[in-house]
């Protein structure tokens, strides 16, 4: 990113670093490996919101498509849509502990191609999000992120 101040840069490890520290590991025997494939689509202006589906699979088989929804705010502007979006899951024993709201707390900028790098956590549930698409924003926002049944 090499058109992000070194502020902003410096707040998104921040970001990143406490969504990991912050996010209790499930015990080995009850852990499943469960990953979230996602379109979203949003906008800015102080207010932030985004919507889009997905689908969360996991390593016993068990699939469950969901629905996103993101709001918060910020000192945040810009529209931008992420396709093909993936996420990977920490702390999950049973597929249905990945539905509710995450905390989310992040830093972005993006022009034409947009990147997004987020650490969401529930509890002991944590998820990592990345993702590629278009638009451009730019800011600094607090927000919930919650995956709903579809």
């Amino acid at each position: 990113m090499p058109f992000m101040t070194q502020s902003l840069r410096a707040l998104l490890i921040a970001c990143l670093a406490c969504g990991f520290a912050w996010a209790p590991q499930a015990r080995a025997e009850d852990a499943l490996d469960c990953h979230l494939k996602f379109n979203l689509e949003g906008w800015s202006a102080f207010y932030k919101t985004a919507s889009g589906t997905g689908v969360v699979s996991c390593s016993n088989g068990d699939h469950l498509p969901v629905t996103i929804v993101s709001r918060g705010g910020g000192l945040t502007f810009g529209k931008s849509r992420i396709t093909d979006g993936v996420g990977e899951f920490t702390g999950i024993a049973n597929i249905h502990d990945v539905l509710g709201s995450y905390a989310a707390a992040e830093a972005h900028i993006g022009a034409v191609k947009s990147r997004q790098v987020q650490v969401v956590t529930k509890g002991n549930v944590s998820l990592a999000l990345k993702g590629k698409g278009d638009g451009w924003d730019i800011g600094v926002s607090l927000a919930s992120f919650t995956l709903k049944p579809r």
